[in-house]
């Protein structure tokens, strides 16, 4: 992924995020359980953290100039659907076995910093 749709990805995220957080603090704080709201709250903290991760990445690419970070870039971006979304999913409909779709983006999210300290590591 180069920077250019690195940053349309990033900026999307950040929004859809903004308006998941809104969206729970308003309209879902007397839907859901405690429980279910803490989990929306960490697919948005998780959403808006790695979106700014993905504007870091753009913003990174010319100095670095490796490919790595296009990948990181691009399993940050599956890492949110895949995390978040899946908690999403959960805290809206309570079905249990998206939990075993949690953990894979949540590895994505670990590869794509990995990816992150190689390409720096690298560039040295």
């Amino acid at each position: 992924m180069s920077d250019r749709p690195l940053v349309i990805a990033a900026s999307l995220c950040l929004l859809i995020g903004v308006g998941a957080g809104a969206f729970g603090a308003h309209g879902l704080k007397r839907m859901l359980s405690i429980d279910m709201m803490q989990i929306w709250q960490t697919a948005v903290l998780y959403q808006l953290v790695h979106g700014l991760g993905m504007l870091a990445l753009a913003a990174l690419m010319a100095r670095f100039n490796s490919p790595l970070l296009g990948w990181a870039g691009a399993l940050m971006l599956l890492g949110i659907v895949l995390f978040s979304g899946s908690l999403y999913v959960l805290a809206l409909s309570g079905t249990k076995w998206l939990g075993a779709v949690t953990p894979l983006g949540g590895t994505a999210f670990i590869i794509a910093w990995a990816l992150v300290a190689l390409a720096a590591w690298r560039h040295a």
